[in-house]
């Protein structure tokens, strides 16, 4: 996968699906490098924090609403996931927030289906014109919990949605009907490959039961004429400055930072 744009047909099977995957769209150099980072860096280990699915088990993930000149911005500030979010939502996007997701070996917990705007709604968008871009950091298969979409699940618009377990999930009634009708798709994915998807398109996860960490990262965005009307936990709109082609290979870590300092 070259370029920073999708083609015609690209951006209409998104618009269709409600989600891409492009392969490759980050080489494995560049996850990898993100893999050690993350594995190292201390700031990232005390950011983490779990979320228990209806059985107890857990995933971890940290959360990051600004962007800044770390490698985890690095990725949310590509034009590889820029550029295609503004074809994907029709004009100016900002950073909504990047988040690092951790299923661990056998305790990774599972996520109820849900749509993001589920939750998004709640933050004062007015509009769905939120999307994301899920990067496979390690790989992701149906033994380890990889992502299951439901292809065309977001032309049903919002679905109401409740707490279950530590989770909020889409109203049951409604899922069933939707996974009767709408085709149930698992997203198998190698280190660097990343899916797009749009903020209504229902979602959800297994457990790992596996032996094989599954680390994902995942970059949010809203449209910039989407900024929310009321002040919430993500941000309002601000521009995003996007990075060249090569600032991930190129980053480095500043001398600050070596004590966890400037982040």
């Amino acid at each position: 996968m070259s370029g920073h744009r999708f083609t015609e047909q690209e951006l209409s099977q998104y618009q269709q699906d409600g989600f891409l995957l492009c392969r490759e769209l980050f080489a494995r150099d560049e996850v990898d490098k993100l893999l050690r980072f993350a594995a190292e860096d201390p700031s990232f280990r005390d950011s983490l924090y779990g979320r228990k699915d209806s059985t107890g088990l857990e995933t971890k993930l940290a959360l990051w609403n600004e962007t800044s000149d770390n490698l985890y911005s690095m990725f949310s500030r590509s034009p590889r996931i820029v550029d295609r979010m503004e074809q994907a939502l029709g004009g100016e996007v900002y950073h909504w927030h990047t988040k690092m997701m951790l299923k661990e070996p056998r305790t990774g917990g599972a996520w109820e289906w849900h749509q993001d705007y589920g939750y998004w709604y709640h933050n004062g968008c007015l509009y769905p014109l939120l999307a994301s871009c899920l990067i496979a950091v390690s790989r992701a298969n149906r033994a380890n919990g990889c992502l299951q979409v439901l292809r065309g699940s977001h032309h049903l618009g919002r679905i109401d949605h409740a707490r279950t377990g530590e989770q909020t999930g889409a109203d049951a009634e409604r899922v069933q009907a939707a996974l009767e009708r709408l085709e149930l798709l698992y997203i198998e994915a190698e280190p660097g490959d990343a899916l797009f998807f749009d903020g209504n398109l229902l979602h959800r996860s297994d457990q790992n039961r596996s032996d094989e960490p599954r680390w994902s990262i995942i970059c949010c965005y809203n449209a910039a004429r989407n900024s929310p009307y009321k002040v919430s936990r993500h941000p309002a709109y601000s521009p995003l400055a996007k990075v060249g082609p090569s600032a991930i290979r190129d980053w480095s870590m500043p001398a600050a930072s070596a004590t966890g300092e400037g982040r």
